[in-house]
């Protein structure tokens, strides 16, 4: 019968003469759970049009609206981790997945702005609370496995945003808001009840809390990690990199749709076209994200990525050919790839968990402040000139990864 200790090195992924098939078999299901949160939303993000239309708010009001998204999300992120303190991330990942599927049926059943902003203040807390518990899971299963798979983890959202968009795009020419978004809330509700099973069944024990070593994992050793006096303000450095970029996939994902129907005229399918190409793009970025950081290193792909998604956004707000926009939008997917999860690691390195926990938390305000940003901009200055706010953040980013390259012990590139 093995030793306790043999047991307990094996869930943390530390025996190398036994494979740690739960730990496998916890990261297809984590795995599979962030590639479902891409979905579910990405159904969203497909029918803001219509439900733009039919509570017939101007871009103003739909900004107020989307706001809700913002305000759920925000104000549920710190409570979503003191819960995942105190019951575990798998529990609290399940829950908040139920949340976003339930809610994610609600906004084409609203007709007025205000009740649109209500529902969506709904949606805002599953998306929040959930991508809080799938990230600190996430954290703990990279320490456990030793392995720095976390931007397999984001290439799963992407690649369900994709799926999500891909599929939302022909079923908008025939199905209405309410039964198409019905279908995604009743997916989502059995994928969580299939997949939570599996998450459940593996629990994994949380390592010590320190900074992260090289290799992306957890040193284990509390006593010896940073104070968060050292560490506080370059962690929010990589936290205002991580909402540079993030603002800019979210901006791209509600207001893209409408910039390709209300200014270049198309249709509803094309308009989903546009979010299908960042997300497809950002896929394929992440998915060869470590090859990349490889052979750049961290702080080259940063700023590489940031001026690529700029001058991408440029043209994608600017141009005013549908292939030329479609182009633009997918060069600044693959510029934004990569950012959010080096930032993120590179937080980590300096913080453990906490570091971690604290630029996400940031990166997810970026992503859900930028959409209602761009709506107010849009009234002022037309939503082209709002788009470029964009391409203005991302060059931001790269500026501030080159100046940070020395913080949580730079590569030197």
């Amino acid at each position: 019968m093995p030793s306790l200790n043999k047991i307990r090195s094996v869930l943390a992924g530390q025996d190398h003469t036994t494979s740690p098939v739960p730990l496998r078999r916890l990261r297809v299901a984590l795995t599979a759970f962030f590639a479902l949160d891409g979905f579910v939303f990405a159904g969203w993000v497909v029918r803001i049009p219509a439900v733009k239309e039919q509570v017939g708010a101007s871009a103003g009001a739909l900004g107020l609206a989307l706001l809700g998204v913002s305000a759920g999300a925000l104000g549920t992120m710190i409570p979503s981790g003191w819960l995942c303190r105190r019951f575990g991330a798998a529990p609290v990942t399940i829950a908040t997945a139920v949340v976003l599927s339930l809610s994610v049926a609600l906004p084409p059943m609203t007709h007025s702005p205000l009740a649109l902003g209500l529902v969506l203040l709904l949606l805002g807390v599953g998306f929040g609370g959930m991508n809080v518990a799938m990230n600190s899971l996430a954290v703990d299963l990279v320490a456990a496995l030793r392995r720095p798979i976390m931007p397999g983890f984001h290439a799963a959202y992407s690649l369900g945003a994709l799926i999500g968009a891909g599929v939302g795009g022909p079923l908008a020419a025939h199905l209405t808001p309410v039964q198409h978004l019905f279908a995604v809330a009743t997916f989502g509700l059995v994928a969580t009840a299939f997949l939570g099973r599996a998450l459940l069944a593996y629990p994994l024990v949380r390592p010590a809390d320190g900074p992260a070593d090289g290799k992306g994992t957890a040193t284990g050793d509390t006593g010896a990690g940073p104070s968060h006096a050292r560490t506080g303000w370059p962690v929010a450095v990589f936290g205002l990199i991580a909402l540079c970029t993030a603002y800019g996939e979210g901006a791209l994902a509600e207001w893209g749709p409408l910039h390709l129907q209300d200014d270049l005229h198309t249709g509803p399918a094309l308009a989903a076209a546009g979010y299908a190409a960042v997300a497809l793009a950002m896929t394929i970025g992440r998915l060869s994200g470590t090859a990349l950081l490889m052979r750049l290193g961290p702080t080259r792909a940063v700023v590489v990525g940031g001026l690529t998604a700029c001058a991408g956004m440029l043209v994608g707000a600017l141009a005013t050919a549908v292939w030329l926009v479609l182009a633009g939008f997918a060069l600044t997917g693959l510029g934004l790839a990569n950012i959010f999860p080096v930032a993120i690691a590179r937080a980590g390195a300096l913080g453990g968990p906490s570091g971690v926990a604290t630029a996400s938390t940031l990166g997810y305000g970026g992503f859900l402040l930028g959409p209602p940003a761009i709506g107010f901009l849009t009234d002022a200055f037309g939503l082209p000139v709002a788009l470029t706010t964009v391409a203005v953040l991302a060059a931001t980013a790269a500026v501030i990864a080159g100046a940070a390259r020395h913080l949580a012990g730079s590569d030197g590139n």
